[in-house]
């Protein structure tokens, strides 16, 4: 069987777990901090961490131009948490001067389920992965807020204190993204199936 070389973005955040989930998977984890390092990716993961952070980084290694470019060019990507802050087209409440890679067609507000003390688990249905309901783990984590014509909705979760239900897993043609952290949750399956599209080529 084919083992994709799949890249971790490696600035900040859950990079060890997402390598790890990865080999577990089958898929051969890079770790990527540089431009030369996108070359040869079957697909890359964008991890939890901060999203402020990962920016500013990016564009301190020279790596967001040339990361943009590869996600307009069709780069097979998934981001968990600030992962999906970075994919977001658009953040409500972010920092003047906070950019985003793009990919995704959505508008995320960040810590929108509260901060570090309000962190939760629950479970999802998430009828597109197979074995029942996912275990999710939110920490600080983002919702959307909007989503366009072409991004489909797998999961929603309610806002705090039983509010109304918001996306919190999304994508659109190449690109994933969830609110959620699956490479702490010790349940694989998502990794399983970002490896699966990668492998068929899409």
């Amino acid at each position: 069987m084919i083992r994709p070389t799949i890249g971790v973005l490696a600035l900040q955040g859950d990079v060890r777990e997402h390598a790890a989930a990865l080999l577990a998977c089958g898929a051969e984890p890079r770790l990527v901090r540089r431009p030369g390092e996108l070359r040869g990716l079957a697909g890359l993961i964008i991890p939890g961490g901060e999203s402020t952070t990962i920016d500013k980084l990016s564009r301190a290694f020279d790596l967001r131009e040339p990361l943009v470019a590869a996600l307009r060019e069709g780069l097979p990507a998934y981001g968990s948490c600030a992962g999906m802050i970075m994919l977001a087209e658009r953040i409500v409440d972010a920092p003047p001067d906070q950019q985003t890679f793009g990919g995704i067609d959505i508008t995320v507000r960040r810590n929108a389920f509260g901060r570090q003390v309000d962190s939760f688990e629950t479970d999802l249905d998430c009828p597109w992965l197979p074995g029942g309901p996912f275990h999710a783990v939110f920490i600080r984590a983002p919702w959307v807020e909007s989503c366009g014509p072409e991004v489909e909705v797998f999961a929603t979760a309610p806002g705090p204190h039983g509010g109304p239900e918001h996306p919190v897993a999304v994508g659109q043609g190449n690109h994933f993204a969830t609110s959620f952290h699956p490479e702490v949750a010790g349940d694989l399956r998502l990794h399983a199936f970002f490896v699966d599209f990668v492998r068929n080529g899409g």
